[in-house]
């Protein structure tokens, strides 16, 4: 059923008028296994920058089980200078494997009093200075609407879209006039008519004229107030705070019931009706401003397919992870190769002291890896020990590079 029409729904400048993020103290964690996804990565870190260009004040957390080299994170030092953003790179042990993204919930629960606002993401997901000012400006319309004693029951929530490029042709200069009608799509969303089978205006009395919901309210990432978390701890049925595993089979404790993992902690956990039972909102009004790009850009292909999204009868092919693949022209300048010749070219000036990216070795080594992570435990902690002392000598000469830093910058080994 369509919602019906919005009645005194103030004007988009009313919505939108507000003192922008200027002070607004933020605790960012990002789940980032591995280097699988870090271009992905690197547009997320910018995209935080931005956020703390717009006047905020962002702490982020990475984490990952895998350290980086000092070549890389002297390259990140150099591109993300933000004065307000500080970065920690969280290194944990491989094998935490699926549950690296219940780090996030202590994060926040430790550091309940320091922070404004709270954003827990996927490492693939950007999230703009424009959404963050959406979600403060709603959720504050919502509290005005229900009353901050009734608040806790409700959420603002993101959609996140991708482009549906042709799947089955490379952009070129002959191509380029295939993307003519490439646009944004919500794959997870798709069940027609879409009110009513993909999207519910919120039943709440309150909210019901302003805000819809997604019946798929997944969404890879959340933020929280202070004022929420708090009460999500509190809340009957909820604990919040608390790490737990996703349901389950019980027959079969392997095979979940309401979600992966994943699904589970920045997700339903919150939204699900037989736990917090928290309310999504999106705001009809602005409901593009909530709305995130999920940059690997592959899931709205499988679409359709045999066993995926919508079904269908064509199979949903996949890779087998050992193509080779040819790559572009090795003649084409990396921003790695420039970064080195302009640190060799032009030495860094030591300050008094190193204020860039942290990198803090949080692996218990009591705990076996066995096939989590594809290679026998003794290397990897010894990958571990020698990119620490690596980082911590970088660190010891204020953030300049060593001359062996210039030669192990690669993150990624060539285990062949």
């Amino acid at each position: 059923m369509a919602p019906a029409p919005m009645a005194n729904m103030p004007s988009r400048m009313d919505v939108t008028r507000n003192k922008g993020l200027q002070g607004l103290r933020v605790l960012v964690a990002l789940a980032s296994f591995d280097f699988a996804q870090f271009p992905l990565l690197e547009e997320v870190l910018d995209s935080y920058q931005d956020v703390c260009v717009a006047g905020a004040k962002i702490d982020l957390y990475i984490h990952t089980v895998l350290p980086y080299t000092v070549g890389l994170i002297d390259l990140l030092n150099a591109r993300l200078s933000c004065e307000g953003m500080t970065i920690t790179i969280a290194v944990q042990s491989p094998a935490v494997r699926l549950n690296l993204v219940d780090r996030h919930r202590d994060l926040f629960y430790d550091k309940i009093d320091e922070y404004d606002l709270f954003i827990y993401s996927e490492d693939d997901i950007k999230v703009s200075p424009t959404t963050i000012n959406a979600y403060i400006q709603e959720t504050k319309s919502v509290e005005q609407l229900v009353g901050k004693s009734h608040a806790e029951n409700y959420n603002v929530g993101i959609v996140r879209y991708e482009y549906n490029y042709p799947p089955d042709i490379i952009i070129d200069d002959k191509t380029r006039h295939a993307t003519e009608n490439v646009t944004r799509v919500y794959w997870e969303h798709l069940w027609k008519p879409l009110f009513g089978k993909s999207i519910d205006v919120a039943p709440q009395p309150e909210v019901k004229m302003r805000y819809v919901a997604m019946q798929n309210h997944h969404q890879g990432m959340f933020m929280a107030t202070e004022d929420l978390l708090k009460a999500w701890k509190a809340r009957k049925g909820c604990n919040f705070d608390k790490v737990r595993q996703r349901p389950a089979s019980k027959n079969n404790p392997g095979q979940p019931t309401e979600g992966t993992q994943r699904v589970w902690m920045s997700s339903q956990m919150l939204h699900g009706k037989r736990h917090c039972n928290v309310q999504q909102l999106i705001p009809i009004k602005n409901f593009g401003q909530l709305t995130v790009w999920h940059m690997p850009n592959k899931n709205y292909r499988r679409v359709g397919k045999k066993g995926r999204i919508g079904g269908g009868t064509v199979d949903n092919e996949f890779g087998t992870g050992k193509e080779n693949f040819s790559g572009p022209d090795a003649s084409l300048p990396t921003e790695m190769e420039l970064h080195l010749q302009m640190r060799k070219l032009y030495p860094m000036t030591a300050s008094a002291k190193y204020n860039g990216i942290l990198m803090i070795d949080e692996v218990d080594r009591s705990r076996r890896l066995g096939r989590t992570f594809g290679t026998k435990d003794n290397d990897y902690f010894q990958l571990l020990d020698e990119r620490m002392n690596a980082y911590n000598a970088y660190v010891d000469r204020s953030g300049i590079l060593g001359q062996t830093d210039f030669l192990n910058w690669r993150w990624v080994r060539d285990n062949s």
